[in-house]
């Protein structure tokens, strides 16, 4: 069931494994180097696609389902920066910290290798790839992180974050 954002109302922790405390208690120390954790699940229904599409990328594949149905997917897509946008809610939600995350210079890889489609169930994968202490500010660190949005057996999305400070 999903709330007035368009995001399930309660997702979770999906892998065996999670951070020792919460986002509200995070630090750089938390982050290790090849850690990988999954959260979940977000689902997207033809409503929110369509609402989204409308408003940030109004292509008929998107917008418009006989259009769509005749298109090289088959049938109605999530835009890709809905499909980044629904990613970054479960950054948010269960990775990044709330009292230590200062922002992030960009993303260094989007991509999109399989659309996502109305009632698709999605869950989070995030692996540490990286990290150091700033070189500049010692008094900060930065992580590089890799996020996929996936669903049954796909990969639907996959962005690799420059370091967040």
């Amino acid at each position: 069931m999903t709330d007035s954002t368009g995001q399930d109302s309660a997702t979770r922790t999906l892998s065996d494994s999670d951070f020792a405390v919460g986002t509200e208690d995070r630090y750089f120390e938390d982050y290790a180097a090849g850690a990988v954790y999954e959260y979940g699940y977000v689902s997207v229904t033809e409503v929110e696609i369509v609402a989204f599409a409308e408003r940030f990328d109004p292509q008929p594949i998107h917008t418009d389902a006989r259009f769509a149905a005749s298109g090289p997917f088959g049938g109605l897509i999530a835009s890709g920066w809905h499909t980044a946008s629904l990613a970054m809610r479960l950054v948010v939600d269960h990775y990044v910290s709330r009292v230590a995350s200062l922002a992030s210079p960009g993303v260094d890889e989007l991509r999109w290798p399989s659309p996502v489609r109305p009632g698709d169930s999605l869950r989070l994968r995030t692996t540490i790839l990286e990290t150091r202490r700033s070189r500049s500010k010692p008094d900060r660190g930065l992580i590089r992180t890799r996020a996929e949005l996936l669903t049954i057996g796909l990969s639907v999305g996959s962005l690799t974050t420059g370091p967040v400070l």
